[in-house]
């Protein structure tokens, strides 16, 4: 297994063997570290640990690239073993997160907080790094703002499996339509997986980020709008699919909200929205809200 870290603090690579020897559980001399100055001729390439250790610039310091073999036993995930490292150390540590943006990531510090974090790289051929944001406070980052960060929300993946049978079903049936952006039947495929995903965040508590953006609220509001705009321009059978996806969807938001005096849709609208062309979701509203 292969991991990929970003530690804030410098490292001397007696330092780093001694943490992932601990950490993986393994003697030292089964830990093979080797930094720009190392001979390379001279390292232990048979050892079950290797790490390739990388000086960097900006808000962190230390790059290390792990290679665990797979008779290393237990094999922690790399949440798991950011989290060790940083005890073990103790440093901050930060990991890549599975969501798109490149600059996702979540950091671990040694008293075991783990938390979201911006972290921008710079287009030098030797990348700057600068942590941008935190979503927890960090004691030994004072100067970075704490705030949530609502990228992350769009990109996690959510469970659709009313949207992923309706794909299936146009892929069988459509498959050119269903992948071409634009037409009656990917704009039906791809605004019934914006509406399942935000209900099943609703669902869920908001789960796993446990907010939702309102900006990222809203567009799923209008993505469940275009879904009936949408309607006319497809066949009786593919009208009949989506709305066997669309009636227990649409049951459980209601289900799981509560009518609104029309304060949320002011909060959400645009000045040059019709409120008449809006459906009857835009009118409930989560309890308490998500953001």
């Amino acid at each position: 297994m292969t991991y990929n870290l970003l530690i804030v603090e410098s490292l001397h690579l007696d330092t780093v063997t001694a943490a992932l020897a601990q950490c993986l559980r393994v003697s030292a001399r089964d830990v093979d570290v080797a930094d720009e100055d190392t001979d390379q001729d001279l390292r232990n390439w048979d050892a079950p640990v290797l790490c390739e250790k990388t000086t960097v610039s900006g808000d962190v310091s230390t790059s290390l690239d792990i290679y665990v073999q797979d008779s290393v036993r237990p094999q922690p995930t790399e949440r798991e073993l950011a989290s060790a490292f940083a005890q073990a150390v103790p440093a901050l540590v930060l990991f890549p997160a599975e969501e798109a943006p490149p600059s996702a990531y979540w950091l671990a510090a040694e008293d075991g907080l783990v938390t979201r974090v911006r972290l921008n790289a710079s287009d030098d051929e030797e990348p700057r790094y600068t942590i941008d944001t935190v979503e927890a406070p960090v004691a030994r980052l004072p100067q970075v703002p704490v705030t949530r960060i609502p990228e992350v929300v769009r990109e996690q993946p959510i469970a659709t499996p009313l949207a992923a049978a309706f794909t299936a079903h146009l892929q069988r049936f459509h498959p050119e339509e269903s992948r071409t952006p634009g037409t009656p039947q990917w704009l039906a495929n791809d605004r019934l997986s914006a509406w399942e995903k935000l209900v099943r965040q609703l669902e869920s508590n908001w789960a796993p980020s446990g907010w939702c953006p309102p900006d990222l609220y809203r567009e799923r509001l209008e993505a469940r709008d275009e879904l009936d705009q949408v309607r006319d321009q497809l066949s009786e059978n593919v009208v009949a699919l989506l709305q066997s996806a669309l009636e227990p969807l649409d049951a459980l938001f209601a289900e799981l909200t509560v009518e609104d005096t029309g304060l949320l849709r002011k909060e959400l609208l645009r000045p040059d929205d019709r409120a008449s062309a809006l459906g009857w979701w835009w009118n409930r509203r989560p309890d308490p809200l998500p953001w």
